[in-house]
């Protein structure tokens, strides 16, 4: 139990770092967070747990896979957040990204990597 509570609070801390630093640098921030910060957490406490060396490759090579779909929101969003209120701008960013992600796991199935 007490190993749960580090991993999360460990966790939690990485996250309130990035967005501290987002605050007072913009540019510093984005690159902090475009960092693969949360695979790299999750490919150490994969390793930390003892899961095999199969499973966390796979994890490093689905990420790789699943982070291509995402890149259209980070271009899209700045443009809807000038036109729509934040929480609108958002939820049009994720029906974008998940409608991207959709189409993708399409395009890769022919190709036989199996997203979904």
């Amino acid at each position: 139990m007490l190993y749960l509570i580090i991993k999360y609070l460990v966790t939690a801390l990485v996250i309130v770092v990035v967005s501290e630093l987002a605050k007072r640098n913009d540019q510093f921030g984005a690159f902090i967070a475009s960092l693969p910060m949360v695979t790299i957490m999750t490919l150490i406490w994969l390793h930390v747990e003892q899961q095999s060396l199969e499973k966390i490759a796979n994890h490093a090579f689905y990420t790789f896979w699943y982070v291509i779909p995402t890149l259209p929101m980070f271009i899209i969003f700045p443009y809807l957040l000038a036109k729509f209120e934040f929480w609108y701008a958002l939820l049009i960013g994720v029906v974008i990204t998940v409608s991207s992600l959709i189409s993708f796991a399409i395009v890769l199935k022919r190709f036989s990597i199996n997203l979904m």
